[in-house]
């Protein structure tokens, strides 16, 4: 079986984030920049199921800039057996119907049994990937799983619901997306981290995919873009024997009562 891990790489949620007001991206300098967390945890799911199965392949992909490969080293060394990494100055950008594009096109080059995610990247938030990839794909998918089981015909989870857990299944070929409430990640040993280095890593552009970036019609249109507006400081009410009366109007005027 080939497993293949969708690898993120991501401003650190703990640095600085700004936003370029003139293109609207997101100015990924500002930080370091780390493996999303939710991206270590689809892979330990991988790497766990392969170290207890026959002739289970883990494979890893991640779609960035060059700086992506110190990421794709990093999830080698916690377990993958090989690394794919797509890098192209026409990604700069690039939306989640693009991403999905080129991600399965990178895919159907690679070969998959099963493609595991992250249910939402820490930077972008859109939570559509995996669905997008596996419509293009034309596989059964399975998102936002708090549990995975594998086995050699196909995958199962729950999910979680309103009032309860919900049980999927699909057969392979899947793509599933995983949620926070799976194990944390392992630690690179010195072990892996020196054998990561010696583990293939192939390198795509969009050209080697068969993908164009650039068309007539824009994939998606930038509308507009802001900052955040500052925080503004609460209102201090002083209790001169009226604040209750305050209180219960503040309360109303914003519909929280």
């Amino acid at each position: 079986m080939k497993i293949v891990v969708l690898v993120k790489e991501v401003p650190d949620s703990y640095g600085e984030r700004k936003l370029n007001l003139t293109t609207g991206l997101a100015e990924r300098e500002a930080s370091e920049k780390v493996l999303d967390e939710i991206t270590g945890r689809a892979v330990e799911v991988a790497v766990s199921y392969a170290e207890s199965a026959q002739e289970a392949e883990v494979a890893l992909l991640a779609v960035g800039p060059a700086s992506a490969e110190a990421t794709l080293r990093k999830t080698l060394a916690m377990g993958g057996d090989s690394a794919h990494h797509v890098v192209d100055e026409g990604l700069a950008g690039a939306d989640l119907t693009l991403t999905a594009e080129v991600i399965a096109a990178a895919l159907e080059r690679i070969g998959f049994d099963l493609v595991i995610a992250g249910d939402v990247s820490s930077d972008g938030t859109g939570g559509l990937i995996p669905t997008m990839v596996a419509q293009r794909l034309g596989t059964a998918h399975a998102t936002s799983l708090d549990a995975v089981e594998i086995t050699d015909s196909a995958v199962a989870g729950e999910r979680a619901a309103y009032g309860g857990t919900v049980r999927v299944q699909a057969p392979l070929p899947a793509v599933v997306s995983v949620t926070e409430r799976l194990p944390d990640p392992r630690f690179p040993g010195f072990k892996g981290i020196m054998s990561a280095k010696k583990k293939p890593l192939e390198t795509y552009t969009l050209a080697d995919l068969g993908v164009e970036a650039e068309a007539d019609v824009p994939r998606s249109i930038m509308l507009s873009v802001s900052e955040t507006p500052a925080r503004m400081s609460g209102e201090k009410i002083t209790d001169d024997g009226d604040a209750g009366t305050r209180l219960a109007e503040y309360l109303i005027q914003r519909r929280l009562v």
